[in-house]
């Protein structure tokens, strides 16, 4: 480096000089991408079959937990259009508490309270679309713990359970009873004389 001299006599330096750039900006490559792409074959986990493709905004398949007019298997039958009574099993699930929405059950979240019903296993998306649209949009279905209580395996489960979606200043406490609702909605009769 040189040193000049000012007008005062004072010796200033000259800047040092850039460094030189690289040689093409857009191969730098990451040090990080450098070392997976050195990893060896299998390092990354890779499942046998990859999962099927899900659509996210599909009606979930399981067990759906039921605490009002779908707990009675009539009715659930003529929902889903099938030919046999569905078989049922009692259950329960804590952590909610039910509420009334004009003569149907709300289910909202209320730790340390428990609600009953029943639990039945939907295997299509078209059965859980027709839950879905028979449930209206006031209710969503929503993941949950079910416990069993009818003393057989499993247990317990992870399923589905319609919960209220709609305005909450709607509802009204009270209790919801089946049997009281087929006998205002006349089910009951029409169900006993199909039996023979």
């Amino acid at each position: 480096m040189s040193n000049t001299q000012g007008d005062e006599g004072v010796a200033v330096s000259a800047p040092p000089p850039p460094p030189p750039p690289p040689e093409d900006p857009s191969s730098k490559i990451s040090p990080f991408v450098m070392k997976l792409r050195s990893a060896p074959p299998g390092y990354f986990f890779q499942p046998e079959r990859p999962p099927p493709h899900t659509d996210p905004f599909a009606a979930p398949t399981g067990p759906y937990f039921f605490y009002g007019t779908l707990s009675d298997p009539a009715m659930l039958r003529d929902v889903l259009g099938l030919e046999t009574t569905p078989q049922l099993r009692p259950a329960t699930m804590t952590g909610y508490e039910c509420k009334l929405w004009g003569q149907y059950p709300a289910l909202l979240d209320a730790p340390g309270k428990a609600v009953h019903g029943a639990v039945y296993y939907v295997e299509t998306e078209e059965h859980g679309e027709r839950l879905a649209s028979y449930e209206t949009d006031n209710y969503r279905a929503d993941p949950c713990r079910i416990n069993y209580a009818d003393g057989n395996q499993p247990v317990d489960d992870f399923g589905y359970v319609f919960n209220f979606v709609g305005n909450v200043r709607d509802l009204s406490d009270g209790t919801f009873d089946l049997g009281t609702w087929l006998r205002r909605v006349k089910r009951v009769a029409k169900d006993s004389s199909d039996v023979k």
